[in-house]
């Protein structure tokens, strides 16, 4: 089964001197899963597209004639990113420890994180939701000796990430 693309057109909206972010992010809070959005402006929208990559979305531009272009947000897959060292996450135990700090600013996930596991014994999981991918956070947790996968929902704005606390924190 193919993606789903819906429609959105800005340029009426731009064109009665509008601002058209909150339709488009409005358009995009409506998608389902397997579903893209089709934007059609008169210009190329360059700053929407780190905003969609952040979401979740790859885009491809096609100019129109006239001048307009149409620009397709598809959503990325869902990759599974790993530290080096993990076998297979999926056998790994329930997580023992379960956090949302999607509402914290960097770099207090990250902090949060790294306290909780000190207080866990080796082998077990620590699941976390963060608002970001946590960059800083991948080598400290390598350098500590825990294992780690991690990757964005379905919606591109929630990164996930199981924490397996290593045998020794090597600091």
């Amino acid at each position: 089964m193919g993606l789903e693309f819906k429609e959105l057109d800005v340029r009426p909206i731009l064109a009665a001197g509008g601002e058209p972010f909150q339709a488009i992010m409005a358009a995009v809070e409506g998608l389902g899963p397997g579903q893209g959005l089709t934007l059609l402006a008169p210009f190329q929208p360059q700053p929407l597209y780190s905003v969609m990559q952040r979401k979740g979305f790859l885009h491809q531009v096609n100019e129109l004639e006239g001048g307009d272009f149409e620009v397709r947000f598809s959503p990325r897959a869902t990759e599974v990113l790993t530290s080096e060292d993990v076998q297979d996450a999926n056998n790994w135990p329930e997580p023992s420890q379960s956090f949302d700090f999607s509402d914290l600013d960097p770099p207090q996930p990250m902090v949060r994180i790294l306290s909780e596991l000190e207080t866990m014994a080796p082998g077990e999981v620590l699941f976390a939701v963060l608002a970001r991918e946590p960059l800083f956070l991948f080598p400290e947790l390598t350098k500590r000796g825990h294992q780690w996968a991690g990757n964005f929902d379905s919606t591109g704005s929630a990164f996930r990430i199981m924490i397996k606390r290593g045998a020794q924190d090597a600091r």
